[in-house]
């Protein structure tokens, strides 16, 4: 009588491994097909965000340029009072080797962004130094100009002596130092930035609420529409996407003039008798935007609603409920989603806006990207305006954190 013939089981501990591998090798495929996605998105969005912050407290001009002065202001105890000859002395080597190296230019900008005037102070300075052999260099100093014995020029340098600081984000707060280091507000008459910021968040505010004002009922409106007749809406909601953006604000100056078209019509059937002011103020900016914008503000509404079953809504209506309730209490809480997508996507957008500001709003209707790129293009004071894209980008994560946990509660209550 024949054995039955028995094949040897692998071990647990074999099987084990092997499904290891597997998992690993399936990981590693999963990371290769999203490698060029990571790549492309460190490259143009975190690195860039990356150098915007490092640059917002990296200030080496002061701190390279006059290295020896650097130091020696680092000692001083007493911040009070002018400094001694050695500090002059070492000054006098720094602006000559400065001279050499081409930099004093750099250094001067750098001091005028702290206090107005003192690029010319210190050019002049530099020409009379690099022309002077000896000393003594602090009545050198003080015979070039008398300033150089004024505590406030002391002061600056101490300030921007170091290689990191915050003074960028200080004066973005509309905050600075006075002659002893003490952080102070500005004067009245020179704080800009608070309320910019301010003035921000309230026209971005405003345009993400009237967005979704006029969204939301059109969203819902096409998504009960027949497929065909709500694909041919959805084709003029996107048509504003094929049109340059400068086109589109350029036709809002156009219609919102007080020779355009919207006050030439009220005028012709007696609603006014003489043209409104509808342009290069905050209205004319609030309604550009809005209309710029609504798109984003529609199309996640529309594909999430278009995903909600209209037989709830009559399921609540056979039950007992009221239009209002069946609205209020089965189809807002499913529409949630594209509420919550539709207003961080437009709130944010036009956190950045600048074109559209730029072109139909006054003197008081620029918004913080304005003096951004100002800060860029024309002052070249970069340190300034990283500070300001940081507190921006911090301001938006900010409310981001402040409205989910809101929209988390409202949900809860709403179901």
């Amino acid at each position: 009588m024949s054995m039955p013939i028995t094949m040897p089981l692998p071990e647990v501990g074999e099987l084990k491994s092997k499904l290891r591998k597997a998992e690993s090798r399936q990981r590693l495929r999963a990371y290769a097909l999203i490698l060029p996605l990571f790549i492309f998105t460190l490259v143009t969005f975190l690195v860039p965000i990356g150098l915007m912050l490092f640059n917002s407290a990296h200030d080496p001009v002061v701190h390279s340029t006059l290295p020896r002065t650097s130091a020696l202001l680092g000692e001083l105890t007493n911040v009070r009072s002018i400094p001694e000859e050695h500090v002059f002395e070492a000054l006098a080597a720094d602006m000559k080797q400065a001279v050499r190296e081409q930099t004093a230019s750099q250094v001067a900008s750098r001091l005028n962004f702290e206090e107005s005037g003192l690029r010319t102070l210190f050019m002049k300075t530099v020409r009379k130094i690099n022309q002077t052999e000896n000393g003594p260099w602090k009545e050198v100093f003080l015979e070039i100009d008398t300033k150089w014995g004024e505590p406030k020029i002391w002061s600056v340098l101490r300030q921007t002596r170091t290689e990191y600081s915050n003074d960028f984000y200080l004066h973005a707060l509309d905050l600075t130092r006075d002659n002893h280091g003490q952080v102070i507000q500005v004067k009245p008459d020179d704080r800009l930035y608070l309320d910019v910021f301010a003035r921000t968040l309230w026209v971005s505010l405003m345009v993400t609420l009237l967005s979704l004002a006029i969204g939301y009922p059109l969203s819902y409106w096409l998504a009960h529409l027949p497929a065909k007749t709500s694909n041919l809406m959805m084709v003029l909601v996107l048509l504003p996407f094929w049109t340059s953006l400068l086109v589109r604000t350029t036709a809002w100056i156009v219609l919102l003039q007080k020779e355009g078209v919207i006050n030439s019509l009220l005028m012709a059937i007696g609603l006014i008798d003489d043209p409104m002011s509808l342009i290069f103020n905050r209205f004319g900016v609030v309604i550009a935007m809005t209309h710029i914008l609504l798109p984003f503000m529609i199309l996640p509404l529309y594909s999430v609603m278009r995903q909600i079953p209209p037989s709830y809504e009559r399921a609540a209506r056979s039950l007992g409920a009221g239009p209002v309730t069946a609205f209020w209490r089965i189809y807002l809480p499913q529409s949630m989603a594209g509420v919550s997508a539709g207003v961080l996507l437009v709130f944010i957008l036009a956190m950045g806006y600048y074109i559209t500001p730029a072109l139909v709003g006054g003197a008081g209707d620029q918004m913080m990207s304005y003096f951004i790129a100002d800060h860029l293009t024309r002052s070249l004071n970069w340190g300034l305006a990283s500070a300001l894209g940081g507190l921006l980008l911090i301001s938006v994560l900010v409310l981001y954190a402040i409205y989910e946990r809101f929209v988390g509660i409202a949900n809860v209550r709403l179901g």
